[in-house]
């Protein structure tokens, strides 16, 4: 099946090419994504393997969010925000800045959107205070690594959890990794 990234600019573009010459992509123009390229996408989605990668920021969010509202089984790649910074600090965030590894590891880590209700969410916030994933002294730190470990963007303590259920991830798939942040933390 073929395989389209949408990204946000021929930036972006460009670099990917720099790593897989032949890949297809589709530009949303940064923060500008029109209809028409909403339409694009959802054509897309229909004949190949589409995958959302985007600068791991607000507007990248935010384009995100507007593709899933329209696709919701369209699938995601991540970047974290310490791979996407630009050289020197000169710039803003960006796919175009990251490495070839961290590329291939948000691109080998895709992930769809489930089908979820609140009710049958098997992450809660008690779950995620046991596990000092939110509101403890390290909470932060656990929280980064492990959003990296299991390749669902950068997320703060309230998306946590709606992120976790969203992929469709378990309460032992997140253990198994923490479980892993932790003895590498230590280690």
């Amino acid at each position: 099946m073929t395989q389209i990234i949408v990204v946000e600019g021929r930036d972006d573009t460009r670099r990917l090419r720099e790593i897989f010459p032949n890949i297809q992509t589709i530009e949303t123009k940064g923060s500008a994504l029109d209809e028409e390229t909403l339409q694009l996408i959802e054509k897309a989605h229909k004949h190949a393997q589409v995958i959302v990668l985007t600068d791991p920021d607000y507007p990248g969010e935010r384009i995100r969010q507007l593709i899933t509202q329209r696709i919701p089984t369209i699938q995601h790649a991540f970047l974290t925000v310490e791979e996407a910074l630009p050289p020197k600090s000169k710039g803003s965030l960006g796919v175009e800045h990251a490495s070839e590894t961290a590329i291939k590891r948000a691109l080998s880590q895709v992930k769809t959107v489930q089908e979820y209700t609140k009710t049958d969410a098997s992450i809660t916030q008690s779950f995620l205070v046991r596990y000092s994933l939110v509101g403890g002294a390290n909470s932060k730190c656990y929280r980064d690594a492990l959003s990296v470990k299991l390749g669902i963007g950068h997320v703060n303590g309230k998306q946590l959890e709606k992120r976790l259920n969203m992929f469709g991830l378990t309460k032992e798939q997140v253990l198994n990794a923490l479980a892993q942040v932790l003895e590498e933390m230590n280690g």
